[in-house]
C-alpha cells in the first residue's frame, strides 16, 4: 500500500507543475518576432561545448576574459540593476526549460501613439518557489526605493508593474549607447509588469499580451501563432530538433511603411507601395532561422518564405542557376573567404532596369539618358548597353585573401578579387572604361601584363589616412572572366593563375565532407570562410593597436566613445590581454554555405565542422 502511495504522491507533484507549452502554443497570432531556445539548459551545455564557448573559458582567455567582465560589469550592468531594483545573480540560473522573446503587433499599425508588445518568458521548472521568493523581494525593493508601482490581478494571478521613464533608464544604457538620453521635454513613460503563472516567468510592457497569453496556457481559445500556416509550414520544416530558432512575419512592418506619408515634392523618391509590389517584396511570408548542434559541427539555417506562385520582382531575379559554384581549379587553399554566385546577369539588369523604371520614372530616365550617351563622343555608333550588360555571363566570384599586414589601413580593407563570368570578357572591361572615362574619371592607365590588357585607375580623395597610399581599381580580363581588385598584386596573380601549382582550396582537408553537410555545391550558390586564418591576423592586429577593434567589429558608432575620446569597445576590453593566437588556435576551422530556391522560398544553409583538434 505504501508503493501506491508513494507513486500516487509522484503523480500528483508531476500534475502540479505540467510542462509550459511551447513557444507557438503560447504566443498569439500577431506575432511579429519570436526568439526561442526550447532548452535553456541543453542550449547552456551546446554553448559550453562549441568552439567558441570553450576558446572563452580557456585559462589562456583569462584574464582577458575577467577585465572584460568586471569592466562590463561595473559600467553597464551595475547602473542598470539599480535604476531596475533587480539582482541578475538571482536569476541566471532560474531558466530551466524554454527562454522565449517575442515582439507582438499588439494593435500597432506605426503611427506614433502605437506601441508594440514585448514578452520575455522564463520557464523555471523545479526552481519556481525561488522565482517565488524573487519576485517577492524584487516588489520590496521596489516599495522600499520609492519606485512607482502598481499591483493588478490577470486571470486571478498577481501581477506587479514598475512605472519609470526612458529618462530613467536611458542613463543606464547611455553607458553602452550613445545618444539614449532623452532631452529635456522628452521624457516618455516605462510600464514593465512582471509575474509568475506555475513555473512561468513572465515580463512584458503590456498586460494586454500577458493576459493572451495566460488564456493560451489555461487552455483557453485564443488564436496562436503555431496556428498560422506561415509559421506552421516553417516550424514543421526548419526548427524540429533546432537548440534556437527564429521567425518574423515581415507583413505588419510593410503596412506601416506603406502607410507612412511620402514627400510628394521630390519626383526622385519612390513610394513605398511601389518598391513593395515591384521589388516583389509583397510576396516575402516569413523569415526563419534555427541553429542545431551536433558533435562533426554546428548548422545554421536561414529561410525567406517566398512561394514559387507568388513570387515576382527581386525575389523571382535572384534565383541563382542550378550549377556548379564550387571553387575554381587556381583557388588557393589559403584564401581566407570565397563565394561564387551563379546568376544570369542580363536577365538580372534587364529586370532591375525595369523595375527601376516602375518605381521612379524620373530616375530611371536619367540613368537611361547616361548609358545612351556614354562614349558617343569618342565613336557615335558605341552602345554601352550592348557592351556592357551584353557581355555579362552567369558566374559572379569572390575570392578575399589575408591582409596584406597587421596595420589598421590593412586590416579594414584586405586584398579581394571580383570575377564575373563573360563570353567576351575584353570587350566587358574595354565598355566598363569607356563608361568611367564617360563620368569623368579620365586618370586611366593602360599596360600590358602578360599579354593581357591592364587597366588602372587612382580613385580621388580616397586615401584612408594623411600618409596613407591613394586607393586605386584595377581590372582586366582572362580565362573568360572580367576581374578586377584594388590590390594590384591579386589582379596580377589571377592573370597568373594557368601557372599555378600551389594546393587548391578545393583539396582542403575536410572541405568535401562540409560541402555534403549542405547540400553540395552545386546549387548555385555557395561560400566558404577560413576562420582560422582571419582570427589570426585579428588577434596580431588587436594586441598590436587596439584601435584596430573601432574597424573590425563595426561597433564604434553604435557604442560611442568615453569623454576622452576612447571608444566603448577599447574602454570594456583590454586586447593586450589576449593571449597568443597559437595558444587558441585549436578552437579555429572553417565555414561553409550554399543556398537554393525551392517551391517554398530561398534556403541558405551554413555549416561549421568542429575543430579536428576539438573531436573526441
Amino acid at each position: 500500500m505504501k508503493k501506491y502511495f508513494v507513486l500516487l504522491t509522484l503523480v500528483l507533484a508531476f500534475a502540479a507543475h505540467a510542462a509550459v507549452p511551447s513557444a507557438e502554443k503560447l504566443l498569439p497570432n500577431d506575432t511579429i518576432f519570436m526568439l526561442s531556445a526550447p532548452d535553456a539548459l541543453k542550449l547552456k551545455s551546446v554553448f559550453g561545448s562549441s568552439p567558441q564557448g570553450q576558446l572563452w573559458n580557456d585559462p589562456a582567455m583569462r584574464p582577458f576574459r575577467e577585465d572584460f567582465n568586471k569592466k562590463f560589469g561595473a559600467e553597464f550592468l551595475a547602473p542598470l540593476e539599480k535604476e531596475l531594483g533587480i539582482k541578475i545573480a538571482d536569476y541566471q540560473d532560474l531558466a530551466q526549460g524554454q527562454i522565449t522573446f517575442a515582439v507582438i503587433q499588439n494593435g500597432w499599425t506605426g503611427k506614433p501613439e502605437d506601441k508594440l508588445g514585448y514578452i520575455l518568458l522564463v520557464d523555471t521548472q523545479g526552481k519556481s518557489e525561488q522565482l517565488k521568493t524573487n519576485l517577492a523581494g524584487l516588489k520590496q525593493r521596489w516599495i522600499d526605493g520609492g519606485k512607482q508601482i502598481k499591483t493588478e490581478k490577470l486571470r486571478d494571478l498577481e501581477f506587479t508593474t514598475i512605472i519609470t521613464s526612458d529618462e530613467e533608464i536611458g542613463k543606464s544604457l547611455g553607458n553602452i549607447f550613445p545618444g539614449r538620453e532623452q532631452t529635456e521635454g522628452e521624457t516618455n513613460t516605462i510600464q514593465i509588469t512582471v509575474g509568475q503563472a506555475d513555473t512561468l516567468l513572465l515580463v512584458g510592457n503590456s498586460p494586454q499580451v500577458i493576459e493572451k497569453i495566460l488564456i493560451k496556457l489555461s487552455g483557453g481559445l485564443v488564436p496562436g501563432l503555431g496556428e498560422e500556416p506561415a509559421y506552421e509550414n516553417n516550424h514543421n520544416a526548419h526548427f524540429r530538433g533546432a537548440h534556437v530558432y527564429a521567425w518574423a512575419n515581415p507583413k505588419p512592418l510593410f503596412d506601416a511603411w506603406k502607410a507612412a506619408p511620402v514627400d510628394g515634392s521630390d519626383p526622385f523618391a519612390p513610394k513605398p507601395d511601389k518598391v513593395l509590389s515591384v521589388g516583389g517584396l509583397n510576396g516575402l511570408k516569413s523569415l526563419a532561422l534555427s541553429y542545431v548542434d551536433a558533435p562533426e559541427g554546428g548548422t545554421v539555417k536561414f529561410f525567406l518564405g517566398a512561394p514559387e506562385s507568388s513570387r515576382q520582382g527581386l525575389l523571382k531575379l535572384l534565383v541563382p542557376e542550378t550549377k556548379t559554384a564550387g571553387p575554381l581549379p587556381y583557388v588557393p587553399a589559403d584564401t581566407a573567404k570565397f563565394s561564387r554566385w551563379r546568376l544570369d546577369l542580363q536577365k538580372t539588369v534587364a529586370g532591375i532596369e525595369k523595375m527601376a523604371t516602375e518605381i521612379s520614372p524620373a530616375a530611371a530616365g536619367v540613368f537611361r539618358l547616361v548609358l545612351e550617351s556614354a562614349g558617343k563622343d569618342q565613336d557615335p555608333n558605341f552602345d554601352l548597353r550592348k557592351e556592357l550588360f551584353g557581355n555579362l555571363g552567369d558566374d559572379m566570384i569572390t575570392v578575399q585573401k589575408n591582409p596584406r599586414s597587421s596595420s589598421l589601413e590593412d586590416i579594414s580593407s584586405p586584398p579581394k578579387l571580383y570575377l564575373i563570368g563573360s563570353a567576351n570578357p575584353d570587350k566587358l572591361a574595354h565598355a566598363l572604361k569607356v563608361a568611367l572615362t564617360s563620368l569623368g574619371q579620365d586618370t586611366f592607365k593602360e599596360r600590358e601584363f602578360l599579354g593581357r590588357k591592364v587597366y588602372s585607375l587612382t580613385m580621388p580623395g580616397a586615401a584612408a589616412a594623411p600618409n596613407a597610399q591613394p586607393k586605386s581599381f584595377h581590372f582586366s580580363s582572362s580565362g573568360g572572366y572580367f576581374a578586377s581588385s584594388g590590390d594590384v598584386a591579386l589582379l596580377e596573380e589571377f592573370l597568373r593563375s594557368s601557372e599555378f601549382k600551389g594546393k587548391p582550396l578545393s583539396e582542403l582537408a575536410g572541405l568535401g565532407d562540409a560541402i555534403q553537410k549542405i547540400g553540395g555545391s552545386t546549387t548555385g550558390l555557395f561560400g566558404y570562410e577560413s576562420q582560422r586564418e582571419q582570427a589570426r591576423a585579428a588577434f596580431d592586429a588587436l594586441k598590436k593597436d587596439p584601435k584596430v577593434a573601432d574597424t573590425m567589429f563595426g561597433v564604434a558608432a553604435i557604442l560611442g566613445s568615453t569623454e576622452t575620446g576612447e571608444s566603448k569597445v577599447q574602454q570594456w576590453a583590454d586586447f593586450t590581454l589576449l593571449p597568443s593566437f597559437d595558444a587558441v588556435s585549436k578552437y579555429f576551422h572553417f565555414s561553409v554555405y550554399a543556398g537554393a530556391f525551392d517551391a517554398n522560398g530561398f534556403n541558405l544553409q551554413l555549416f561549421n565542422p568542429t575543430p579536428p583538434l576539438l573531436k573526441k
